[in-house]
């Protein structure tokens, strides 16, 4: 989407720079011809005025401009009374241009050829003078006019030039930028494989020990079907068929994407839910759970998941204290959103892991599975919110969520 916008805002510039250009160009030639004819009356001008003053039209041979090629009069009998060249003044002309400028009282301008092959611009009028009217052939040389068609004629080529190397240049760079994205979706896709092989070997190795105990278990069982022993066996086989269950139960949720209906939740019960599960396990290592939460404080999501994850994050804290020491949660409004925080007084995570606790399969622990953070992340995310984890080594960690809360909440505070 954002390469076509570029695309169609290059295209959109590059049409109105030729349209400009093109438009510049063809004005420099209307401007070119305003500048020869408003320069050729502004010199009649000057040569009515000497030959009204000197009938005689002698004072005209002293009159020069650069822009001026030649320029002569004739009278109705067709006869150069001046010119330029003094040698052709007294001759017949047999123009009819000239002659008809006298017969119908217009002025004429056009572009003519020189005998030298120039190019050149004759304006042609009448000219009053005392007693007669004579014509004005008024040759100019274009080269200050013509200066304005060959600026635009350059700035014309430069921007098609400019136009044309931006394109070539944009060509190889989408070219480039496509060759970039193939190559980084290519290292994407072998990362991706590298991962999922790397899951693969951790999940094998966390099915393989509970089906090698299930296996063992059961041919002692085969063997000696009234040893009283297989009551124990028995008790370890279901154990560690559970096991087993709850990994693929958290394989599931974390390659399930379950949009669920985001609804009310009350913090207070949420937290309450979740701690009911947890006070008996944390009784036994002699851990104090301590909450306080806002009352009236509502958080929008799916009551299952949040308080999976809220249990999940309280086992990790009751695990991290075998000596006994004391669990926190905390919840309150914070703005839009709702924040909960659950701390621990346990061992900590040591520096070195702090980068892979939310990675798939990635544990520190003896039996673990290495989902239960890499879960609790998704499912946040899944409900645009953010989970955040500090932890100094000896002395505990908190973990923070920030969720999106519910409008009209009010506040206050509940201990328990």
């Amino acid at each position: 989407m954002l390469k076509r916008f570029f695309l169609l805002s290059g295209m959109g510039i590059s049409l109105i720079l030729v349209w400009f250009a093109v438009s510049n160009y063809r004005a420099s030639r209307a401007i070119a011809e305003e500048n020869l004819l408003g320069l050729a009356h502004s010199l009649a001008a000057v040569i009515e005025g000497i030959a009204v003053r000197d009938p005689s039209l002698r004072s005209l041979a002293e009159f020069h401009t650069t822009d001026i090629a030649f320029f002569a009069l004739i009278d109705g009998a067709g006869r150069y009374r001046f010119h330029t060249n003094a040698d052709l003044v007294g001759t017949s002309t047999d123009v009819d241009r000239f002659i008809a400028v006298l017969r119908n009282k217009t002025a004429t301008a056009s572009r003519v050829t020189l005998g030298t092959g120039e190019k050149a611009y004759e304006f042609c009028s009448p000219l009053y003078v005392p007693g007669e009217t004579l014509a004005l052939c008024l040759t100019l040389h274009t080269y200050r006019s013509d200066a304005v068609v060959r600026r635009a004629e350059f700035n014309t080529a430069v921007i098609f030039a400019l136009l044309v190397a931006g394109w070539v240049l944009l060509a190889i760079l989408y070219r480039f930028s496509l060759r970039e994205e193939h190559h980084k979706m290519e290292m994407e896709r072998r990362e991706r494989l590298a991962q999922l092989g790397e899951m693969g070997a951790m999940l094998a190795h966390e099915i393989r020990n509970p089906l090698a105990g299930i296996k063992g278990y059961a041919q002692i069982i085969g063997k000696k079907p009234l040893d009283p022993r297989n009551a124990g066996f028995a008790q370890s086989i279901v154990k560690e068929t559970l096991r087993l269950e709850s990994l693929v139960s958290d394989l599931l949720a974390y390659a399930g994407n379950d949009s669920s209906l985001m609804v009310p939740i009350e913090l207070h019960d949420l937290v309450d839910g979740a701690v009911s599960f947890i006070r008996h396990e944390a009784e036994a290592q002699h851990v104090t759970v301590m909450c306080e939460c806002s009352e009236g404080v509502q958080v929008s999501g799916n009551r299952d998941k949040l308080g999976q994850v809220l249990l999940n994050l309280m086992k990790n804290a009751v695990q991290s204290m075998p000596d006994g020491g004391t669990l926190r949660l905390h919840g309150e409004k914070s703005g839009k959103s709702v924040t909960i925080t659950v701390s621990d007084s346990g061992h900590g995570i040591a520096a070195e892991d702090m980068n892979r606790i939310f990675e798939p399969f990635f544990t520190t622990k003896a039996r673990g599975t290495g989902l239960g953070l890499a879960l609790c992340k998704k499912i946040v995310e899944e409900h645009k919110g953010k989970i955040h984890i500090e932890s100094t080594p000896g002395k505990g960690t908190t973990v923070t969520l920030v969720l999106p809360g519910v409008k009209g909440q009010g506040k206050g505070g509940s201990q328990s």
